[in-house]
């Protein structure tokens, strides 16, 4: 088989879909089907160091980059367009990465066009609590283009099914399938002996909760530190430091800033900006808990590579893994309402055995659950039933 993934862009800044979608083909190819990457040099104001219009190895994987042209939400490409039109029949099922995009719309056209089919992963995009933020935009980009893309998919590639659930009630779609991310963690430190040893730095000597995603309203970070920083004038709790690991609009990431500095916290929190790599490993591998208190999240793929180290977690529970870490005990699932937020927090500082517990059990959650060779065994099934 051929597949063609489509997404509107890979730029690390964008989180967890742009390393998911690498990974994934990373694992397709490892059972034999060919894949490859169409996607948009945009960067957020800037852009990726690419070769434009030639079929490239981008963090090995084959992928195909055109020119971001305008709006950094929309990631209009005409070139990426135009080359759909003439290849998109080059393949035997397309896999469209994302919903509100000039990429996604122009895949799912051109495959109706050609008569290829195609199934679309939304990334949460269509949750309704995604669908009322710019909500008049989306209407309009929903009659016009967005209700024709997923009725006429093969599939829709929901990642949990809370995703699926709210999703399938509020739009009344069909063909949803659930299918998982994986997850592949590198290790921070070599282990070949002969080679000399280089540890990446911790984010902090002192024990930390962790935050590890894009820095954006979206992700609850004013209510996370409303609830830390009162909680660290306490002299049990002292100790503590927050790492809130990302970037974001650099205004928001300021009024952050702005709101520790505002409650003295400038000791208890800290910024190290984006963490990648052998950092990002370390920084996650020594966490103490790992925070995602989002208003919505589709998937999380933050959680996955936390509970993968043996870290447990704190979540929100308007996300979608949320009643699954809390069957698995893998962690601390909280409304974010501030009282309880305030106490799941201060439960999970206080009970380091209970940390080991659940961070054990988290491990093992998903070494049985989400391992990229079988969600590409998964993938394949799919593939092969809708082609």
């Amino acid at each position: 088989m051929r597949i063609l993934h489509v997404i509107p862009s890979v730029a690390p800044r964008y989180g967890g879909p742009s390393r998911a979608v690498v990974e994934m083909c990373r694992a397709l190819i490892a059972r034999g089907i060919e894949t490859l990457i169409a996607t948009t040099d945009a960067d957020g104001q800037g852009r990726l160091p690419v070769e434009l219009g030639k079929e490239i190895s981008f963090e090995g994987v084959p992928a195909i980059f055109f020119k971001w042209q305008w709006s950094e939400a929309y990631q209009y490409s005409r070139p990426l367009a135009r080359w759909l039109n003439r290849h998109v029949g080059d393949f035997d099922v397309v896999h469209v990465h994302a919903v509100f995009s000039h990429a996604c719309v122009a895949a799912a056209r051109e495959c109706r066009k050609h008569g290829v089919p195609y199934v679309v992963r939304p990334l949460g995009s269509i949750d309704p609590w995604s669908l009322e933020q710019k909500s008049f935009r989306k209407r309009l980009f929903w009659h016009l283009e967005v209700k024709r893309m997923l009725l006429g998919a093969a599939a829709i590639h929901y990642t949990a099914p809370g995703e699926q659930e709210s999703a399938e009630q509020t739009l009344g779609l069909a063909r949803g399938v659930v299918i998982p991310l994986g997850i592949t963690m590198h290790p921070s430190k070599p282990h070949d002996k002969s080679m000399p040893s280089q540890p990446a730095r911790r984010p902090s000597k002192d024990p930390y909760v962790l935050v590890l995603s894009r820095l954006h309203p979206k992700k609850g970070l004013e209510l996370l530190l409303n609830a830390f920083l009162p909680l660290v004038k306490k002299p049990e709790f002292a100790e503590w430091r927050l790492v809130i690991a990302g970037e974001g609009d650099a205004a928001y990431v300021n009024s952050l800033r702005q709101l520790v500095k505002n409650q003295e916290g400038d000791d208890n929190v800290i910024f190290p900006g984006w963490l990648d790599g052998a950092q990002k490993n370390a920084a996650l591998e020594d966490a103490s808990l790992l925070a995602l208190t989002s208003f919505q999240e589709n998937f999380g793929l933050c959680i996955i590579e936390s509970l993968a180290c043996g870290v447990p977690v704190l979540v929100s529970d308007k996300i979608n893994l949320a009643g699954m870490i809390e069957t698995a005990n893998a962690g601390w699932v909280t409304s974010l309402q501030p009282a309880k937020l305030s106490r799941a927090l201060t439960d999970a500082l206080r009970d380091s055995h209970g940390r080991m517990q659940r961070g054990s059990a988290g491990r093992d959650l998903v070494n049985r659950r989400f391992t990229w060779p079988a969600i590409a065994g998964d993938l394949s099934s799919l593939y092969q039933s809708i082609q």
